[in-house]
C-alpha cells in the first residue's frame, strides 16, 4: 500500500498518510475539519527489484559463458605446465 501526500489549505499543514490504493481520497483534514484538503502529487518510492533476473549477469550470452570457460581452461593449462608457478593450486 503505497503512502499519499496530503495538504490542507486550510490549515497549512502537511500529512502523509498511508492508504490502499483502490480507497477514496481524504477529504477533510484531519487537524482542523475542513474540506480543503488536496492530495499531492509526489515522486513515489523508488522500485525494488527481488530475485533474479534484474541484474545484468542474470542475462550472460552463451557465448560470453563459453569464452569465460575456454579463458579459465587456458589459464589452468598453462599454469600447470608452469614451473616457475609458485601461487598456484593446480601444479601439479
Amino acid at each position: 500500500m503505497p503512502n499519499y501526500d496530503y495538504k490542507c489549505a486550510n490549515c497549512d499543514k502537511t500529512f502523509e498518510i498511508f492508504q490502499n490504493i483502490s480507497a477514496e481520497r481524504l477529504t477533510n483534514c484531519p487537524e482542523c475539519g475542513k474540506s480543503d484538503f488536496k492530495r499531492l502529487i509526489g515522486s513515489g518510492a523508488g522500485i525494488i527489484f527481488k530475485g533474479s533476473g534484474f541484474y545484468c549477469t542474470d542475462y550472460r550470452s552463451s557465448s560470453y559463458e563459453k569464452d569465460k570457460k575456454k579463458d579459465t581452461a587456458t589459464v589452468k593449462e598453462s599454469c600447470t605446465k608452469s614451473s616457475s608457478c609458485n601461487g598456484c593450486k593446480n601444479k601439479e
